[in-house]
């Protein structure tokens, strides 16, 4: 299965990058991450097209309960370059929750309109850094916020670094992670931001610009990149910054879940 979507196509190289498995089965891909099984989207079905009728939406649940016997979740992407949530409505009838995220990219960046200078931005390099990066993806609202998912999530995100896929950095005031986020090549001249956090008491102080800014930089001039993705939510005030240093909105990203019943 030819994969249309950057932002699908980058996903699954980080996956496949962390150790997840990736099986095509000619209309869908069924995605495995055997050392993180509570992680929704490591463990899901990427369908060619969206479900055309009631039936079809029926099966491709039946589907993933075949590939994903144990897990108590559900979770189904779908390839393409565009699309609305409308277009999900066969899997949403069926009590799903859909998503359009929006793919942006850039081929040249700029500094933001407030730049942070008072952080010291650089890599997670020390043990202590990367338990930084634990708490801060558990802190606020994000939906990481179970220790063993966090834990898992960032010893990926350090295999990846470790591997010399790219780099995992921050912002830093003094010793203290107020913001991070990784960028990793994907496949040559192409690179994936992944998990851009800024802590709920460090948000509005311009750490996220100026970080996404020096990153990609380091992008372009470190691991040769031509493309930078970013994968957001077009309804979430943070997709600002990424339009602010020259991030452009470039495809849509469809999807469904369904969370655990606890």
């Amino acid at each position: 299965m030819e994969i249309a979507s950057l932002g699908w196509r980058t996903d699954l190289a980080m996956l496949e990058h962390s150790g997840s498995v990736v099986t095509d089965r000619g209309d869908h891909l069924a995605v495995h991450t055997p050392d993180n099984p509570t992680y929704w989207w490591g463990n899901f079905l990427l369908l060619r097209e969206v479900p055309r009728s009631a039936d079809e939406a029926e099966h491709w649940l039946d589907v993933f309960r075949d590939e994903h016997p144990r897990a108590p979740h559900l979770a189904i992407g779908v390839d393409g370059i565009d699309g609305h949530r409308e277009d999900l409505v066969h899997l949403t009838e069926l009590g799903l929750d859909s998503d359009a995220s929006s793919v942006m990219t850039a081929s040249t960046v700029h500094a933001p309109p407030r730049p942070n200078t008072e952080a010291t931005y650089r890599t997670l390099v020390s043990d202590s850094d990367w338990q930084q990066q634990v708490e801060l993806s558990m802190a606020g609202e994000d939906v990481g916020s179970d220790l063993e998912f966090c834990t898992a999530r960032a010893l990926a995100q350090r295999g990846l670094v470790e591997r010399g896929y790219g780099a995992w950095w921050g912002a830093f005031d003094g010793d203290r992670l107020l913001s991070s986020m990784g960028l990793f090549t994907a496949s040559p001249g192409l690179a994936r931001f992944q998990a851009v956090k800024t802590h709920p008491d460090a948000r509005g102080r311009g750490l996220a610009g100026t970080l996404v800014h020096r990153v990609s930089r380091y992008g372009f001039d470190e691991l040769g990149a031509h493309t930078l993705v970013m994968v957001a939510d077009p309804d979430y005030l943070a997709i600002r910054v990424y339009r602010s240093v020259g991030f452009a909105d470039t495809e849509r990203q469809l999807q469904v879940e369904r969370k655990p019943a606890s």
